[in-house]
């Protein structure tokens, strides 16, 4: 698999992050809704029990997970139980997850209706992995699970580090935006409490990289992310910009805040401005 920095500015080598294969989201509200369902102990039983029961639970998520996967074209390997155990038990209810601070600009209405947002985000720590896979979705959920592994415990601190939202993906286009190139970049955004100092991956295929600051139109669409929805939304995007030429012009993020099974899952188009 091919590897590559993904700087939030673009440009020509920049690089790029999201998901479909993105079982970033799948984990997240998919695990979450598994976890619900699942009868609560009743405390009565022996240590024995107790452990077998949570060994039962966390094979059934495994399982789940999989099942889940499969519909996106993508295999789950037993090496991801523990992260998504970790995952599913750390982050019950969205309350625990952390969203991406930035400052709003302006934004754009038209009878009501939302066309765009202008954003500033800061500078700030990203870690990044750059796949290349048959199809923009495998490389994405495939990058993820990457990314999970660094967040549940892969890193120098062996701890969990906390999930971020949104997870992002960075797309390089042809300059007409009819093409997306098969390089998908996943970028995980450090919670705030490692962003002094972010716990390097044990995995040397994820990087740590300082995203510069950053002024972002952004647009949001709900539904799956694939090459075509993608394409019409960059598309979408650019006759709706007054001055479309003010931002790089085949770099994208896609941005996702739901997982992709979902039926309204929530996304972002994001257009940077030119540095």
């Amino acid at each position: 698999m091919d590897r590559g920095g993904c700087q939030m500015s673009g440009g020509g080598g920049g690089g790029d992050g999201g998901p479909d294969r993105q079982g970033t989201m799948i984990t997240l509200e998919d695990l979450e809704s598994f976890s619900e369902d699942q009868p609560a102990d009743s405390g009565n039983g022996s240590l024995e029990e107790e452990g077998e029961t949570m060994e039962e639970d966390d094979e059934r998520l495994l399982h789940y997970w999989q099942d889940v996967a499969r519909g996106h074209q993508v295999e789950v390997d037993e090496e991801m139980s523990r992260p998504i155990q970790q995952l599913t038990s750390n982050n019950q209810g969205r309350s625990h997850r952390e969203h991406i601070p930035f400052t709003l600009l302006t934004r754009k209405e038209k009878c009501g209706e939302l066309l765009y947002e202008k954003r500033h985000y800061e500078k700030g720590h990203w870690a990044c992995i750059t796949l290349r896979e048959d199809t923009y979705e495998q490389s994405i959920c495939y990058g993820f699970m990457k990314i999970m592994r660094y967040i549940c415990e892969q890193n120098s601190s062996g701890d969990y580090l906390g999930m971020t939202l949104p997870i992002v993906t960075v797309v390089r286009t042809d300059e007409n935006h009819s093409v997306i190139s098969n390089d998908v970049t996943v970028a995980y955004y450090l919670p705030a409490h490692h962003q002094a100092q972010p716990p390097p991956p044990q995995d040397n295929e994820i990087v740590l990289e300082i995203w510069p600051a950053t002024i972002v139109y952004t647009r949001p669409f709900s539904g799956p992310t694939n090459e075509v929805t993608i394409i019409n939304q960059i598309n979408a995007m650019a006759e709706l910009l007054d001055s479309p030429g003010v931002c790089v012009n085949d770099s994208f993020i896609v941005a996702g805040y739901t997982n992709p099974a979902h039926i309204n899952r929530q996304n972002e188009i994001w257009f940077l401005e030119r540095p």
